[in-house]
């Protein structure tokens, strides 16, 4: 079992930025592909970004070129660096861990507005 726990979210203006992290209780955190999805309301759970045990990043095209993830094996954590962010991006996001079936953490609300 993964505990995974999201901090960082919060109520930003258009062009801001945030700072997502997610600490995991995984004692083999590193063979984990971890990442960050978001879900508006009505909408589905949709990737935003996660990395591989290898440091193999993948993006969701919306956010290309404005987010950046990251991983630290050694504290066992995922960040996701969102710059110029726009209404659009508002959603809960959740952290996800897998090296078979997923775990989630509980979520963190972003707003985007002005």
């Amino acid at each position: 079992q993964v505990q995974l726990v999201e901090s960082g979210g919060g109520l930003v203006q258009p062009g801001g930025s945030l700072r997502l992290s997610c600490a995991a209780s995984a004692a083999d955190f590193s063979i984990y592909r971890v990442g960050w999805y978001r879900q508006a309301p009505g909408m589905q759970r949709d990737l935003v970004a996660d990395v591989t045990r290898d440091g193999v990043t993948r993006y969701a095209d919306s956010v290309k070129g404005r987010f950046t993830i990251s991983r630290d094996n050694a504290r066992k954590t995922v960040t996701l660096q969102m710059n110029s962010l726009e209404p659009e991006d508002t959603a809960v996001y959740y952290c996800n861990a897998r090296v078979g079936a997923p775990f989630w953490g509980r979520g963190t609300q972003v707003t985007v507005s002005s």
